[in-house]
């Protein structure tokens, strides 16, 4: 049986506290300011420098809003780059919201194809609990990324703009829960009560039918094909005339995103081994999402190659840890937590994700690096939450040690590999459960609220 905390405890705590001098102090500071502004060391801030022996960027940050497609923007930020360059222009962005539009849709259909799978388990199974719980969010993966771009293109910003719904996403997606969750209840009721896989599956088409109605509501409808045209920085017109999104891809995409893997540093699994995640997946039929798991330092040297051979590296980590938001820091010790509370905090990475206290929550673009020696010692990062609140003009300096205790996850080349990185994506991969934080969805919009 379960022991409560007892009144003698009580008076105990009491006594302790009011004893306590220093808690006193804590007290009087807490309840009066905020506790990152109380616990932000100074000696970090101060000695903080924002210059890199290697930086990318020369363009503006792009902004997510209200929303959690931080993955979509890391992805789309990324490929601009050499879109900038082919074209001649200072700034450019795809459409966002256009791949979003995909996802929403494709998202939909596995979900209810994942019900369909399922039907032959009890409804509170762990799995379909997992499912149900979060059918249609905004966050995703790399490889989830790939899977939207490969089966239907890309588009410019001035093809598919943003609605108030793209970039506030909170409506449109508790009206798409309602809908696929009362579907995917439907189906279990015609299953349930001996109707057929066909007749279940031909309830799933008419209610995407509807989903296809709500998303084009609240995002416009997708163009299957536009007009393309630009003027240059050097004032030159350029007119390309119609083309489809994925004409768009073929002619302005110049990484070479098929070649690319996943990395992740996971210290609770073996390394040099390939995962997945069951259900993790938004594209029914597509590519599943694979990692390689590899210690931090092989993880940092694949980014840092990449970034002094001039590519940008998509990323994911566990933002919130450590950040100072406006300043754009990120330290591992940022925040003198023990000395405001004299206890102890903190776990070994591994603990933090076997128990709950992290995971990746937010993708974002390694644009720079400051070496050393031949080591890093502090990262350049293009976040996506504007240029106004968040960082410098929307940019963020972190230190090395922080890539360590927080960085999860990047994409990059096979070429960039190690030879005992290659060998280890041969293996087949270990499936995880749909529940592992290793198939958290880079989606962090608590932060830009």
């Amino acid at each position: 049986m379960a022991k409560g905390v007892t009144d003698t405890q009580i008076k105990k705590f009491r006594k302790s506290f009011d004893a306590d001098a220093s808690a006193k102090v804590a007290q009087n500071a807490v309840s009066n300011a905020d506790l990152s502004t109380l616990t932000l060391r100074r000696d970090l801030v101060q000695n903080m420098d924002f210059s890199f022996s290697t930086k990318l960027d020369e363009w503006s940050v792009t902004n997510q809003r209200r929303s959690g497609r931080c993955w979509l923007f890391a992805t789309l930020n990324l490929f601009r780059v050499g879109a900038m360059k082919k074209m001649n222009v200072k700034d450019f962005e795809f459409s966002q919201a256009h791949i979003h539009f995909w996802d929403k849709l494709e998202r939909a259909n596995h979900f209810l194809e994942a019900i369909l799978e399922t039907s032959d388990r009890p409804v509170d199974d762990r799995t379909i609990h997992f499912i149900l719980s979060d059918p249609i969010g905004d966050g995703g993966q790399w490889n989830m990324a790939m899977n939207l771009i490969r089966k239907h293109g890309l588009v410019p910003m001035s093809a598919y703009p943003e609605s108030h719904s793209s970039s506030s996403t909170r409506s449109m997606n508790t009206v798409l829960k309602d809908i696929l969750r009362s579907t995917a209840s439907e189906i279990r009721g015609i299953l349930d009560n001996g109707g057929s896989k066909k007749e279940a599956r031909g309830h799933k088409e008419s209610r995407m039918k509807e989903i296809w109605k709500v998303l084009c509501i609240h995002l416009g409808t997708p163009p299957e094909k536009f007009d393309w045209q630009w003027r240059d920085k050097d004032n030159e017109f350029h007119r390309k005339g119609e083309m489809t999104p994925l004409e768009f891809v073929d002619e302005y995409v110049d990484v070479d995103w098929e070649n690319y893997v996943c990395i992740v540093n996971d210290p609770r699994n073996e390394y040099y081994q390939t995962y997945t995640v069951d259900f993790l997946q938004n594209v029914a039929g597509g590519p599943p999402v694979v990692y390689l798991n590899v210690p931090s330092d092989e993880m940092k040297g694949v980014t840092q190659r990449l970034l002094e051979d001039g590519t940008p590296v998509w990323m994911g980590c566990d933002v919130g840890k450590h950040m100072a938001r406006k300043k754009g820091l990120w330290d591992a010790e940022l925040y003198d937590l023990k000395g405001l509370y004299g206890i102890e905090f903190g776990m070994e990475k591994a603990d933090r994700l076997k128990f709950g206290q992290t995971m990746m929550t937010h993708a974002m673009l390694f644009t720079g690096v400051d070496v050393v020696d031949g080591k890093p010692r502090r990262w350049r990062v293009e976040n996506s939450w504007g240029s106004e609140e968040s960082g410098v003009k929307g940019f963020y300096t972190m230190n090395d040690n922080w890539f360590d205790e927080h960085m999860f996850e990047i994409a990059a080349p096979r070429d960039y590999l190690t030879d005992k990185m290659t060998a280890g994506l041969e293996g087949e991969p270990i499936v995880l459960p749909a529940w592992d934080p290793m198939g958290s969805l880079a989606r962090d919009e608590a932060l830009i609220n």
